[in-house]
C-alpha cells in the first residue's frame, strides 16, 4: 500500500511516507508550533519525492493523541480531510504507543515509561513492560494525566526496577523523573513520537488484518478540556 503517517501531537510536527516500491520518505521540524503553515506542504513534498499523487495513497496513519490540543486538531483533520476526498480508511494511534513502540525499535525493552508534555506543569503518561519473547507490551502503569511529582510516587511503587523513559515530558521533568530509583530519561532521542513509527505500525495492523476506521469516525484523544475552555471556566467562577 501507499501510506501516510501524520504526526502532531508535540511541539513537533512529523509526516512520512511509503510507497508500495517500499521507498519510504520522511520529515519532521520541532519547536515552531506551525502545525498549520507546514503539516499541508510537507506531506505534499514528501509524496513528489516517491513520484506519488495524493490520489495514489490508499491508507492514512495518524496520531490521535493524548498531546497538544491545537496539534492534535490540526492533525486529525488533515487525516480526516485526505482520507474523506480520497474515500479511504484513517488507522489512529496513541502518542504513548507509538513512544513506546519506537523505544522497542531502538532496543530498548523492559519496563518503558513513555510520557508527552501536556503543559500546565503535567504529563500525558504510561508505562508499559514488554516481555522478553513477546512482541506486545503490557500496561504497568496506564495512560493517564499526572503531575510529574504524582508520576514519580507511582513509579517509586515499582520497587526500583530498571525503566527507561522517552518523550518529551520525560525530558522536560527529567530532574524529577530521573530521581526515581532505576529510572533512565533518554535525553538525546526519542523526544516525540517518530512519523515512521506510527507508519510502520498502521501498516504492520492492517496488513495483519485489522480494518481502518471510516474517517467521520475518527476523534482525537484529548484526555482533558482545551486550554481555552479552562481558562474562560475559570474566569466566569471568579
Amino acid at each position: 500500500m501507499n501510506i501516510v503517517a501524520i504526526e502532531t501531537a508535540t511541539e513537533t510536527i512529523g509526516v512520512a511516507a511509503r510507497a508500495e516500491s517500499g521507498a519510504l520518505a520522511a520529515f519532521s521540524l520541532s519547536g515552531r508550533r506551525r502545525h498549520v503553515e507546514t503539516l499541508v506542504p510537507a506531506l505534499g513534498d514528501l509524496l513528489a519525492q516517491l513520484e506519488l499523487a495524493p490520489s495514489d495513497v490508499h491508507l492514512v496513519a495518524v496520531d490521535l493523541g493524548p498531546g497538544l490540543f491545537t496539534g492534535l486538531r490540526v492533525g486529525v483533520a488533515a487525516a480526516k480531510g485526505l482520507a474523506q476526498a480520497l474515500g479511504i480508511g484513517v488507522v489512529g494511534l496513541s502518542s504513548l504507543d507509538i513512544l513506546t513502540r519506537a523505544a522497542v525499535e531502538h532496543g530498548h525493552g523492559g519496563y518503558l515509561l513513555a510520557a508527552v508534555d501536556a503543559r500546565r506543569g503535567e504529563v500525558f503518561a504510561s508505562v508499559r513492560e514488554l516481555r522478553a519473547g513477546h512482541d506486545e507490551t503490557q500496561d504497568v502503569i496506564p495512560s493517564g494525566l499526572f503531575a510529574p511529582e504524582e508520576l514519580a510516587e507511582a513509579l517509586l511503587e515499582l520497587g526500583g526496577m530498571p525503566i527507561v523513559g522517552v518523550g518529551d515530558g520525560v525530558q522536560r521533568y527529567s530532574e524529577i523523573l530521573g530521581a526515581v530509583p532505576g529510572v533512565a530519561c533518554l535525553m538525546d532521542a526519542l523526544a516525540f513520537p517518530p512519523p515512521l513509527t506510527l507508519l510502520a505500525r498502521a501498516a504492520a495492523l492492517v496488513e495483519g488484518g485489522a480494518s481502518p476506521l471510516d474517517p467521520q469516525l475518527v476523534v482525537p484523544v484529548y484526555m482533558r478540556e482545551a486550554d481555552a475552555k479552562s481558562n474562560f471556566a475559570r474566569v466566569t467562577s471568579g
